[in-house]
């Protein structure tokens, strides 16, 4: 394993033209848990090859693709002439190698989010992403709801003015744990050193695999990091928001320097863009939620995780599957727009279909890597104990230069982008 390069710094065109009656010939790097869900959603396709580090996991996979190659190592898949389009669906650690790995071979990719677990592996696969011009995908698949589409509408209509100030809170949990002391056996089905990739090397613990990952910093980011695309994506979206000038915590657990808050409460400045004026987005996670003064207590119970959007006429309030406005006496006889923003075919259906036609996704890497970065910063601002003034073009904390730890990314020897 001398480099994640291999033979990949040799960009290749794909190898045919696919009509919108072909199937599309699909690798899959991680095929549990999100990566079983992509399998699920992609099995009207060509399944040729499957990936994982458990042999189990892959077991359980081949079952519904028998016809499919199988690999334990993804530069091994990425190998593979005959595929088109690879999805990648391992934790967040190893995001950005494999995705990278994908773009140099020239294949439409679809990575879950976030994109990577630093902000510089974000920005490096989404710049590798725009000069490879291939059909990009983020995870993100309560975009493709219809919940999502009306909510926006009620947004972009005017429904309740101007909107300077959203609050997202989410009610999952991670972190809070001290870094295992033992060291058991790794499991004969596991292939451990493959998983941690570009980790540096550190004992095998089940606390740390599967799925369990999200509570440390060197493999995921904990609650912002899972929750904070599909949650920030709605205000994203509304609001055209994309770059925020500063990220500051307003209340969390003193830092771990192993293991995600698992709470905490974090607020964000936009800049004034287009026709938005300033904004400010405040995230809340870990059972955190705004006061009584913006969210009725006769509500709060009612939402463990919501977005409230606050506006010069009013506030829209809303989750994966529901949106009201607030204060309902107000909006009593109100008529909602007429819908203006068309229906998705479904998100994995989106990529496949851009994937033949060369059309762009909702959720390319043109929108998704700012959203991702948004998550991240939240956590840099945690770990850095400060507030960071963001410098998005230069990919700097302008005014705390010890966070640049947090934003950077290290590999051991022998992996790279």
């Amino acid at each position: 394993m001398a480099t994640t390069g291999l033979a990949l710094a040799r960009p290749r065109l794909l190898a045919r033209t696919i009509s919108a009656n072909d199937k599309l010939n699909i690798g899959i790097i991680g095929v549990a848990n999100q990566g079983a869900f992509s399998l699920n959603n992609l099995l009207s396709q060509n399944i040729v090859a499957l990936c994982d580090v458990d042999e189990k996991f892959l077991a359980a996979a081949r079952q519904k693709v028998p016809q499919a190659k199988i690999y334990n190592d993804f530069r091994r898949l990425v190998e593979q002439n005959d595929i088109d389009a690879i999805v990648v669906a391992t934790p967040d650690h190893t995001h950005a190698v494999a995705s990278m790995a994908v773009l140099k071979s020239g294949r439409h990719l679809y990575c879950e989010k976030p994109l990577a677990r630093t902000i510089s592996e974000v920005r490096a696969v989404t710049e590798a992403a725009r000069r490879a011009r291939r059909v990009t995908q983020i995870g993100t698949q309560i975009h493709a709801g219809a919940n999502y589409r009306r909510t926006v509408e009620l947004i972009q209509s005017g429904a309740i003015g101007v909107v300077r100030d959203v609050h997202v809170w989410v009610n999952a949990t991670y972190g809070g744990k001290e870094r295992p002391q033992d060291s058991p056996p790794v499991p004969e089905h596991l292939h451990y050193d493959l998983w941690l990739g570009p980790v540096a090397p550190r004992p095998y613990h089940p606390d740390y695999l599967p799925f369990v990952w999200r509570h440390w910093w060197a493999f995921g980011g904990g609650a912002l990091a899972d929750f904070g695309c599909h949650y920030n994506d709605l205000p994203h979206w509304a609001l055209g928001l994309r770059h925020p000038i500063s990220a500051e915590v307003i209340d969390g657990p003193p830092v771990h320097p192993e293991s995600a808050p698992p709470w905490l409460i974090v607020r964000y400045q936009y800049p004034a863009e287009r026709a938005q004026p300033a904004t400010t987005l405040t995230w809340y996670h870990g059972g955190k939620k705004p006061g009584a003064d913006l969210l009725p207590v006769e509500l709060a119970p009612k939402w463990k995780s919501g977005v409230l959007f606050i506006g010069s006429k009013g506030m829209v309030l809303a989750d994966y599957g529901r949106n009201m406005l607030l204060p309902e006496k107000d909006f009593a006889g109100f008529v909602r727009p007429t819908p203006f923003i068309k229906d998705s075919i479904g998100h994995h259906n989106e990529w496949v279909a851009a994937c033949k036609t060369g059309e762009q996704t909702t959720c390319n890497f043109d929108y998704s890597g700012p959203l991702s970065e948004v998550a991240l910063l939240g956590n840099v601002a945690y770990r850095a104990g400060k507030k960071i003034e963001w410098d998005h073009a230069a990919m700097k904390a302008k005014n705390c230069p010890e966070a640049d730890q947090f934003i950077q990314h290290q590999y051991r020897q022998g992996w790279s982008l």
